[in-house]
């Protein structure tokens, strides 16, 4: 009795699909069961991609929880599955608002030159929970930011030599409130650096 293995393909390449209609396989091409666990990205594990997404967008950059919210939201996870990803990766620390909140603090007011108003703000835009802002704000006071805006203005007066001292204040005002300084805080600063003689301006 032959093996069914060795008995000729009679169907010339057609085959009934599952509407009951016959049609021509093309060339090399083999029907796969309906039940096959690689059929597609579809099957994939929901929460696997959900957590796949997360842990990329923390390998390029800290983020707070809202802004993962939002980019699992624009990728069409599931709000139910992105809450579950989000609490376990809260769980081993690798989402901490609090901490993002520190750091972001931290390297805004060295590094930009910020002030507490404009550092509360961008903390909002990142959806920082308002206590959690508020507290990562206390490592910068009033003395801070009154150092770090003599340091600014002294850095931009070099840039400024020349001109009336009128046009300077102007510029370094406006510097200042760019970057969230207080009017009070910035003419203070302003006015002793232009009037100050040379020698005695910050190097």
């Amino acid at each position: 009795m032959a093996d069914a293995s060795d008995t000729p393909d009679t169907s010339g390449g057609v085959e009934t699909g599952p509407d009951g209609r016959r049609r021509r396989r093309g060339r090399g091409e083999r029907s796969a069961p309906p039940d096959d666990p690689q059929a597609g990205p579809d099957d994939a594990d929901p929460e696997s991609v959900a957590r796949s997404i997360a842990l990329r967008q923390l390998s390029m950059a800290p983020r707070s929880r809202a802004q993962l919210e939002k980019k699992l939201s624009q990728r069409g996870c599931d709000d139910d599955v992105a809450a579950r990803v989000l609490d376990r990766l809260t769980e081993v620390g690798l989402v901490d608002d609090g901490a993002y909140a520190e750091m972001l603090v931290r390297s805004r007011h060295a590094g930009k030159g910020l002030a507490r108003r404009a550092i509360a703000h961008e903390l909002r835009e990142k959806g920082v929970d308002r206590d959690l802002a508020d507290e990562a704000l206390e490592q910068v006071d009033t003395d801070d930011e009154r150092t770090r805006a003599e340091e600014l203005v002294a850095r931009r007066l070099r840039s400024l030599h020349g001109l009336a001292p009128e046009v300077q204040a102007r510029r370094l005002a406006g510097m200042l409130a760019r970057k969230g300084y207080s009017g009070d805080v910035a003419w203070a600063v302003v006015r002793r650096a232009v009037d100050e003689p040379p020698e005695h301006q910050r190097d």
